[in-house]
């Protein structure tokens, strides 16, 4: 998709200025003003792991199509990337917390957990992101559950998930989605990763 794109940021220049560049920059990559999950997977893909990270991508484009009209548009796009890079811990771990509940029904069940952590074990594995012995997906769900489930009904609310991912490290790490700690960007000619 055109050239490498840099996320936002207000160090330099006005936010106006920058969000007017990324608007400018979104509309020649997606000329109707819209991204669907096919261009977005296939942007994604070329700008991680390839197809080792589809699943994941499917996920986010989920999460970031806060209307379910099945395309991201400009509002939809900028918002999510401008609260990853600006918002707060709580802020970050309410959106984690949408991409984990994939049926949005304000919990997130075991299965849910490990599909998420599946899609990124395997992105992360295409990726040489692991460390040499890292726990499997199913090992991480089990720890995060037994950690956040509180009241052990076999589901984690969101209050849960906040308020266990500010107490743990470990947890926090796992599920807080960072963009500055993901390699966006593969040195490919003439690809830009939304």
């Amino acid at each position: 998709m055109g050239q490498a794109a840099t996320l936002p940021c207000r160090k330099g220049g006005t936010y106006v200025t920058e969000l007017y560049e990324w608007f400018r920059k979104f509309l020649n990559e997606c000329p109707s003003g819209l991204i669907t999950l096919h261009e977005f997977r296939r942007h994604f893909c070329n700008g991680t792991v390839g197809k080792e990270s589809a699943e994941y991508a499917e996920q986010i484009f989920r999460t970031l199509d806060n209307n379910g009209d099945g395309v991201v548009d400009f509002r939809e796009y900028v918002t999510a990337i401008s609260m990853l890079i600006e918002g707060t811990t709580v802020e970050k771990l309410r959106w984690s917390f949408k991409l984990y509940d994939k049926d949005k029904d304000g919990a997130i069940t075991r299965s849910e957990m490990l599909e998420i952590m599946q899609a990124v074990y395997k992105m992360s594995v295409a990726a040489s992101l692991t460390k040499p012995d890292p726990l499997t997906a199913e090992e991480c769900t089990n720890r995060i559950f037994v950690r956040l489930d509180k009241d052990n009904n076999a589901i984690i609310s969101q209050e849960e998930f906040i308020e266990g991912a500010l107490n743990d490290e470990w947890i926090r790490e796992m599920l807080e989605c960072d963009p500055n700690t993901v390699k966006m960007e593969r040195p490919l000619k003439g690809h830009t990763v939304l």
